[in-house]
């Protein structure tokens, strides 16, 4: 008796490890899709730092500002928190166009209207120097008018997507409008940007200028 409970236990064993290896086996398997970002931490970003970010550019009259650049394997995303001021018509050459970033917007208050489309007109190159361009949305154009554009009348809870080579201007604003920037760079053009650095962004005065 006590040989078949030993060589049962022993049986057991040798299942128990038997599955171990298999399941270890099916997670490392190199013909297995593997992850695009391994082993890669979580971010999160609590509402009460995004707020500072709006509260700071009503004080200190800014307009774009990134939160978080992060690296997520195939890209990085950009994290930014935008509050324009009102608008009655639109300033000259302000059509804005990225060349590499694709930009989706969370309206979060306010309203305004939002004009998009790809044939941009007057197209001119923005300085490599601007600070837009370093840090938040890469290389790409400014222009006069977008040809055949489509009006959007856009308000909290909206959202908008807007792919890279895509024109975008507001034309109108009734009071405000704030809304979170969620930046896709799948050519890694803009620097990373994590919550030490956030902080101490948010502790000073900005930079003033482009």
């Amino acid at each position: 008796m006590k040989a078949i409970r030993a060589g049962l236990a022993a049986a057991l064993c040798l299942l128990a490890a038997g599955r171990a290896i298999a399941e270890d086996a099916a997670r490392i398997n190199p013909t297995d899709p593997q992850p695009t970002c391994a082993m890669c931490p979580g971010t999160y970003i609590p509402s009460a730092e995004l707020e500072r970010y709006t509260q700071k550019a009503i004080a200190e009259k800014l307009i774009d500002q990134q939160v978080r650049d992060i690296d997520i394997g195939k890209a990085r995303i950009g994290i930014g928190m935008v509050h324009r001021g009102k608008l009655d018509k639109p300033a000259a050459d302000s059509v804005a166009e990225h060349d590499q970033i694709s930009e989706v917007y969370h309206v979060i208050s306010g309203a305004a209207t939002l004009v998009l489309g790809p044939d941009i007109v007057g197209r001119q190159r923005r300085p490599s120097t601007m600070r837009t361009v370093r840090e938040f949305n890469g290389p790409g154009n400014n222009g006069s008018d977008i040809k055949d554009g489509v009006a959007y009348e856009i308000k909290a809870g909206d959202v908008v997507v807007i792919p890279a080579g895509t024109g975008h201007w507001f034309t109108k604003i009734d009071d405000h409008i704030d809304y979170l920037m969620i930046r896709i760079d799948p050519d890694k053009v803009t620097p990373l940007k994590g919550e030490a650095q956030s902080t101490e962004y948010l502790s000073k005065p900005a930079v003033k200028g482009e």
